[in-house]
This record gives C-alpha cells, sequence and structure tokens, in this order.
C-alpha cells in the first residue's frame, strides 16, 4: 500500500490510523480479499481523520473518515459522526449532494474508533477554488448557499438538541445545556469558562424569549465554504456536493453556523445568501436570541482555537465575548 498520512506532532488532537489500520477496515466492510492500493489523509477537516483510498481492481476511490479516540472527545462534541448518520433520514433534500454512506461501523472492534466509508464527491471544495473566480462571480455562490440552507432549515424535527440526542422538549433547555457543556469542556482544558456560564445564566433567566421557538429545524450545524465541493471546470462557482453534516441538531435556523458566517461580513458578496434564503426576524426577543446564539459560537471557537494550539487566537475570543456580554447585559 502506497500510504500518506498527515505527520502530526503526538501531542495533537487528530491522530492519523496506520497502513494496517485502514487494510482491516477496507478486509471488514469489502471483504478480506480486497487489497488498498493507497491510502492519502486529507488535510481540510480539524475533526476527524479523513482518507481518499484507492482499492485495487476499482476504478473510482472511496473516502473514509475515522472518528477521534472516545477519549480525546470532548462532551460537547460526543460521538459527532454517530450524529451525522442519524442525521441522514432527514437531510433527504440535499440528497443530490451528498456522498453516499457505503458502511458505518461503530462497534470499535476494528481500530477502537468509529470509521465511516463513503463515496467521493465529484468536484474541489470551494475552501480552495472559489478565490480563483473573479469576485464578481461569488454572489452567485453565496445564494446557491442561501437556497441549500434553507432547504435544510424547512425540515422540521421531533424535539430540540443534537439529532443523535440527548433530547430537549424545550428550546431554552436546549440551548441552556449546549452552553453548560462547552463550559464543562474549557474547563476540563485550564480554559476560564466563567463568562460562557454567565451566558448561560443570562439563557436560563430569559427562557421565555428562547422558547418562543416552538417547531426544532433541522440545522446543518457547520455548512460554509469548507463543507461543500465546487465544480471542477464551471465558467462560474457551481456547487456540486455538500459533506461533513456531523454537527447536526434541532432548534432555531438563526442559531445556525450557516446564518453566523452570512451575517459575519455585510456589504459583501454574502450579501445575495438572504436573496434566495429570504430575511432574518429583527424583534427584540430575536436580537436577545441572536446574542446567545453568538456567545455559544464563540465558546466552541475557543475550544477549537486550543485544540489547534492557537494561543493567540483563544485569547481574542475573550475580548469578542467581553463584547457579547455587554450587550446581553
Amino acid at each position: 500500500m502506497e500510504f500518506r498520512p498527515i505527520e502530526r506532532p503526538p501531542h495533537t488532537f487528530q491522530q492519523s490510523v496506520t497502513a494496517e489500520q485502514i487494510q482491516a477496515i477496507c478486509g471488514r466492510v469489502f471483504g478480506t480479499d480486497v487489497r488498498v492500493a493507497s491510502a492519502t489523509e486529507l488535510g481540510g477537516g480539524m475533526y476527524n481523520s479523513t482518507y481518499r483510498v484507492a482499492l485495487a481492481g476499482q476504478e473510482r476511490p472511496v473516502v473514509l473518515r475515522v472518528a477521534p479516540e472516545p477519549g480525546r472527545q470532548f462532551r460537547s462534541e460526543r460521538e459527532l459522526m454517530r450524529n451525522e448518520y442519524a442525521s441522514l433520514p432527514w437531510l433527504a433534500p440535499l440528497a443530490p449532494l451528498m456522498p453516499r454512506v457505503i458502511a458505518a461501523d461503530w462497534s470499535q472492534k476494528v481500530i477502537g474508533r468509529d470509521y465511516m466509508v463513503q463515496s467521493l464527491l465529484d468536484g474541489v471544495p470551494a475552501a480552495k477554488r472559489l478565490g480563483d473566480y473573479p469576485r464578481s462571480t461569488w454572489p452567485g455562490f453565496f445564494r446557491q448557499m442561501g437556497v441549500i440552507a434553507r432547504q435544510v432549515h424547512a425540515v422540521c424535527g421531533p424535539h430540540f438538541g443534537p439529532v443523535a440526542g440527548p433530547v430537549y422538549d424545550r428550546w431554552s433547555a436546549a440551548v441552556t445545556a449546549s452552553l453548560e457543556n462547552i463550559a464543562d469542556d474549557l474547563d476540563s482544558v485550564g480554559l476560564d469558562a466563567s463568562d460562557l456560564r454567565k451566558v448561560a445564566t443570562v439563557a436560563s433567566h430569559h427562557h421565555a424569549a428562547l422558547d418562543e421557538i416552538t417547531e426544532p429545524r433541522m440545522l446543518p450545524g457547520d455548512l460554509w465554504t469548507v463543507n461543500v465541493m465546487l465544480a471542477n471546470r464551471a465558467t462560474e462557482p457551481t456547487i456540486v456536493g455538500v459533506f461533513d453534516m456531523d454537527r447536526t441538531w434541532w432548534g432555531d435556523p438563526a442559531a445556525d453556523w450557516t446564518i453566523r458566517m452570512a451575517t459575519a461580513k455585510p456589504g459583501t458578496e454574502r450579501d445575495a445568501f438572504w436573496e434566495t434564503y429570504g430575511s432574518l426576524d429583527h424583534s427584540p426577543a430575536s436580537v436577545l436570541r441572536s446574542g446567545i446564539y453568538e456567545a455559544r459560537h464563540i465558546g466552541g471557537i475557543r475550544l477549537e482555537r486550543h485544540r489547534l494550539g492557537n494561543v493567540d487566537g483563544v485569547r481574542g475570543t475573550y475580548d469578542d465575548m467581553a463584547t457579547v456580554l455587554t450587550a446581553l447585559t
């Protein structure tokens, strides 16, 4: 086997599997006679370990995604791959754009980690390709993003919270639990989480405003340029794939990462997103909720930056959270 892992220091969060483990996984999924010709680790994601795997005698490669070891997973990010798998029946509106699951194994009998084998999407990640197009074509890309987000947000669910659970009857309970889980994770790595706990207190105090959201909607959780594929040779950026939907949960569409990113740079090409998605609610209760959602995003960003060893980035989240807290209080 030609094996090309990404070399990382032993203390980093993402850790590659071995060539022997990849062969064992493929033997379990495709049969013991299968031979792996090559496996190349892909570096786009920051949570799972992902490989492009070519099998001898098969024309098209497959994608192998391997979850972190259970002991490395934070409470707020536990079993994300299982959460994605549980979301698939709800993501039917995006089925033509998503990879097909060939096999998923939660037994941890082969390598002690969850893994999923999927079909390989055509195209190139938008994060790598979009910048090659003239900026005059970018609004068309964001209009497509608005269509996709609207399709997903239109899906209604049975409860609030992560698709695979835990489940909550009220939106306020799901939001408060998420804030507290992130704070617990920050505590566990020695980071000050007192500001996030203050936001959790605000959320609990203003539960009535949060509980104006009574219909759980599907939130992709992480849908933006890094999670879509563009056609290879189109004259304008054309979305042909969507992947890594492991942070899905049920709740208020305004709480979604996609909405946060679409609003992040007003007056730019991103404004085209709203032409197809529609406008947001700007009532006082909605503004309050948005502040709580932003604090949750910042808490998650702080945790991710710590995981990546970005010390300066972690420090910057405290100023960002202070600004949000001032507005909330």
